[in-house]
């Protein structure tokens, strides 16, 4: 049940970083609704996996995940511009996301 939380609080991480970035220092009301819901939703699926799960490996996996998905949104929607490189390095992040839930 820890890794399941962990994996949505992770997804929630790139919404709240999202809805960070759109909320323009939060002058605009919907993303900055959006950010306090995810952060908290995010840090608390965080604080309950990390009741079972070891600190660090349960902190890399969040970060990697948010990391990841962050990007890759971006990528899709916000026009971040795409190389092979950046994409083999983050392919890098989620190989060793699954190494580290491998190794629990």
């Amino acid at each position: 049940m820890a890794w399941i939380v962990l994996v949505i609080s992770g997804m929630l991480e790139a919404v709240w970083a999202t809805a960070l970035g759109k909320s323009e220092g939060f002058s605009r009301v919907v993303p900055t609704v959006i950010f306090g819901v995810g952060l908290v939703a995010s840090m608390g699926g965080l604080a309950f996996a990390l009741r079972t799960l070891p600190v660090g490996t349960g902190y890399a996996v969040w970060v990697g995940i948010g990391a990841v998905l962050t990007v890759t949104y971006a990528m899709i929607f916000d026009g971040e511009p795409v190389s092979a490189l950046k994409l083999l390095f983050l392919a890098g992040i989620v190989g060793c996301v699954i190494g580290l839930k491998a190794l629990h």
